[in-house]
C-alpha cells in the first residue's frame, strides 16, 4: 500500500470513530432523555412542551407544612453591629422576620406557576451564630416554617420566606459590608400530600 493510501486509509478511520462516537452519545441522551421522560415527569410542562398551572382541582384539600433554612454569611464587625442592634435603617432581625413573612404570602406573584394558597400559619425564626469556618465566620441563620389545608403543597412559600428574610438582612447590611453571602437555602422537612413525610 502506498503512502497516499495509507493517508486515505487513516483518514476514513478517523472519521469513522468520530461518527460513531458522535451516534453513541446521540442514542445514549435519546435513552436518557426518553427514560427521563417516563420515570421523572416534569408537572408544570404538557405533552408538547408548554408551561401550564397544574390543574389541582380533584386533589383532596389535607394539612401540608414545610420547613426552609438558609443563613447570610458575614464579617465579625456586620455581625457585632447587627447583634448589638445599631445598624442605622433599624433592627435587622425583627425587619427581616417580617419580610420573610410577606415573602410566604406572596409567593404565587413572583413564582409564575404557584397557586395562590390560604396559609394558615407562617414561623420565621432568626438566630445569629459565630463560630463558622471560614473568612466570613458569622451568620444570621433563618428557618422558615409554611402551614396550610389545601391541595397543594406549601415548600415553595417556605423557599420564599427564608429567601426574603435573607435578602433582607443583606439589604439592612450591605452599607457596612459589601463581603456578604446568601447561602445554603433549601427545603429541609415537608409534610402531606401523595408524597407524605419527607426530611432532609
Amino acid at each position: 500500500m502506498n503512502c497516499a493510501s495509507k493517508r486515505l486509509g487513516h483518514c476514513i478511520g478517523k472519521l469513522y470513530a468520530s461518527t460513531t462516537s458522535a451516534n453513541y452519545a446521540d442514542v445514549t441522551i435519546r435513552s436518557f432523555a426518553s427514560t427521563a421522560k417516563r420515570t421523572i415527569p416534569l408537572t408544570h410542562v404538557d405533552a408538547a412542551g408548554n408551561a401550564h398551572m397544574v390543574d389541582v382541582s380533584d386533589k383532596p384539600a389535607t394539612l401540608r407544612a414545610a420547613i426552609a433554612r438558609g443563613r447570610v454569611l458575614m464579617n465579625r464587625e456586620t455581625f457585632n453591629l447587627v447583634k448589638q442592634d445599631k445598624i442605622k435603617k433599624g433592627n435587622v432581625l425583627t425587619v427581616a422576620q417580617v419580610a420573610g413573612i410577606q415573602g410566604a404570602k406572596m409567593c404565587s406573584q413572583i413564582i409564575p406557576l404557584c397557586h395562590p394558597i390560604a396559609i394558615t400559619k407562617v414561623s420565621v425564626d432568626l438566630k445569629l451564630v459565630d463560630n463558622i469556618a471560614g473568612p466570613l465566620e458569622c451568620a444570621v441563620e433563618i428557618e422558615s416554617q409554611v402551614k396550610c389545608k389545601g391541595e397543594t403543597g406549601v415548600e415553595m412559600e417556605a423557599l420564599s420566606a427564608t429567601s426574603a428574610a435573607a435578602l433582607t438582612v443583606f439589604d439592612m447590611c450591605k452599607a457596612v459590608s459589601k463581603n456578604m453571602r446568601i447561602e445554603d437555602i433549601r427545603v429541609v422537612e415537608k409534610f402531606g400530600g401523595k408524597s407524605g413525610h419527607w426530611k432532609e
